[in-house]
């Protein structure tokens, strides 16, 4: 056997399948954390994306969340309808913006010392080298993803 072949590491199973089921364990998680603050993980990361910025249109948010804009229409809506997020007109008639409100700031300001009691549990079992260490992938992952679905759409042009 040449040793490029014995070096070369095996993927083992659905590369998919093992990062879903990672994902929903952390979810799981935090989830379990945030629920006292009344709030879900997912609802805590758009609270979050909303908070560092004025209003943002929804498609810029779903680009900037990695969600297509069903998702994200669907994840909007209990937060809309709890006071905590705004939807208003866009740019054009067929644009929408969201935007944090005084209850949502104030909602992810509660949650936020649960937030970081999940963040801390995940880093103290997995240690922070490996954490650190699967941002990073995750980082460069996410990248070359992008990249990969850009060169693809470009082809098909």
């Amino acid at each position: 056997m040449s040793p490029t072949l014995a070096s070369t590491p095996q993927v083992r199973g659905c590369t998919c399948f093992k990062l879903r089921r990672l994902t929903r364990r952390v979810t799981q998680h935090y989830d379990r954390e945030l629920a006292p603050a009344g709030l879900r993980v997912t609802q805590f990361s758009l609270l979050s994306a909303l908070a560092a910025r004025d209003a943002v249109p929804m498609s810029e948010l779903a680009d900037m969340l990695d969600l297509d804009r069903t998702t994200l229409t669907r994840n909007v809506a209990p937060l809309e309808a709890r006071g905590f997020v705004e939807i208003g007109p866009g740019a054009d008639a067929r644009s929408r913006t969201a935007r944090i409100t005084a209850a949502g700031r104030a909602a992810r300001e509660a949650a936020l010392p649960r937030w970081r009691r999940a963040q801390a549990t995940v880093t103290n079992v997995l240690g922070a080298g490996r954490v650190a260490s699967l941002h990073d992938l995750l980082d460069e992952a996410l990248g070359a993803l992008r990249s990969a679905e850009s060169d693809v759409a470009g082809a098909r042009s």
